[in-house]
């Protein structure tokens, strides 16, 4: 894949102070638009394209911050971060889930013997990071699209509330559920992608990797009837269970973010451990039109490309289709990445690239 250009994201000054530019975690297009999100806080953020003469994108600017427990319940309240890990727009809403994940404490330099064992023996719990919020979208004062808690009929709602997450929904599958009580690094569940078609919902899995295998979990969720802030996870048809599970062959690879193109989903690649590459963005033609749980071999995927990756830095963490509508005279994606290297870092914000797939 070659990177043509790289175009500049620039934040508002509150969050370059808590460096949410250089924890970018998921991107989604939305006409002019872009929704990015960070790892380290419970937000979304709106970003708005800058043309050229041509109509080409060349920045997205005027940064808006959008806190998710102005619009949703949290289970454990508005300051701790959620960890959201996927962006999704369909249908008039907004998508955002946490990597639903335990954490490892890291060893920090300097440490003693004694203290770094003590660390890496603890594993945190933080409720937050458990939930998956649906965000009704209606048009602001200046016309742009923005998350509201009420659109007419429409409530911004969320799953992860009371035992009923996507954790608590896998905890008794075969495939899925001994890798729970693990932290996300050590190869445990970690939720870091999403895409939605219809009442379709695709969560992409990091992690666990079965023996080279990617997993996807497929849901439907819908508002609560009883309480239309929550969603509940409705049953597929005749047999009744409230998810599917798909497995890809990414050789080795888990899934870092989704894409839908179409019909078709695109999956970034990328290592389940810490570790800083490959990466590769893979195509499963017609996953859409699939209506029974998956198992796709290597021959079934198309590798479109790897990605440019540093050693510790640079880590590709969301793609986003662009079009002829910000000014390209073909398919580009948008790639946005945690931890950037400093040749990415600006003034304003963090440079992004455009990649011809």
């Amino acid at each position: 894949m070659i990177v043509e250009r790289r175009v500049e994201l620039r934040f508002a000054d509150d969050s370059r102070a808590a460096e949410t530019h250089t924890n970018l975690s998921a991107v989604r297009r939305d006409g002019p638009c872009l929704w990015v999100a960070g790892d380290e806080t419970a937000t979304v953020e709106r970003l708005t394209a800058v043309a050229d003469a041509a109509g080409r994108v060349t920045a997205y600017a005027g940064h808006r911050t959008v806190r998710l427990a102005d619009l949703v319940e949290l289970p454990a309240g508005p300051d701790e971060e959620a960890d959201i890990e996927g962006l999704a727009r369909a249908d008039g809403w907004l998508w955002a889930v946490g990597s639903h994940s335990l954490k490892r404490k890291r060893v920090k330099p300097g440490q003693s013997d004694r203290k770094a064992r003590r660390r890496l023996a603890a594993v945190v719990r933080e409720d937050n990071r458990f939930v998956l919020a649906r965000l009704p979208l209606a048009a602001g004062p200046d016309g742009l699209p923005e998350p509201v808690r009420r659109d007419g009929d429409r409530r911004a709602a969320v799953l992860g509330l009371d035992g009923d997450s996507i954790a608590d929904l896998i905890a008794d599958d075969p495939h899925l559920g001994p890798f729970l009580s693990i932290p996300s690094k050590d190869n445990g569940l970690d939720v870091e992608g999403i895409a939605v078609h219809g009442d379709r919902v695709y969560i992409g899995l990091r992690g666990p990797v079965l023996r080279g295998w990617a997993v996807l979990v497929e849901i439907r969720p819908a508002a609560d009837p009883d309480d239309p802030g929550r969603l509940v996870a409705r049953r597929f048809g005749d047999d009744g269970e409230r998810y599917r599970t798909h497995f890809l062959d990414l050789g080795g690879l888990g899934v870092r973010d989704l894409c839908p193109d179409g019909d078709d989903l695109l999956v970034l690649a990328g290592p389940s451990m810490a570790l800083s590459g490959p990466v590769q963005v893979v195509r499963w033609a017609g996953a859409a039109t699939a209506d029974a749980p998956g198992v796709l071999h290597a021959a079934d995927l198309a590798v479109l490309g790897e990605l440019p990756h540093g050693d510790g830095e640079d880590h590709a963490e969301g793609i986003a289709v662009l079009g002829p509508g910000d000014g390209e005279d073909g398919a580009r994606l948008l790639v946005v990445y945690d931890s950037p290297a400093a040749a990415r870092l600006t003034g304003a914000g963090v440079l992004a690239d455009v990649v011809v797939p």
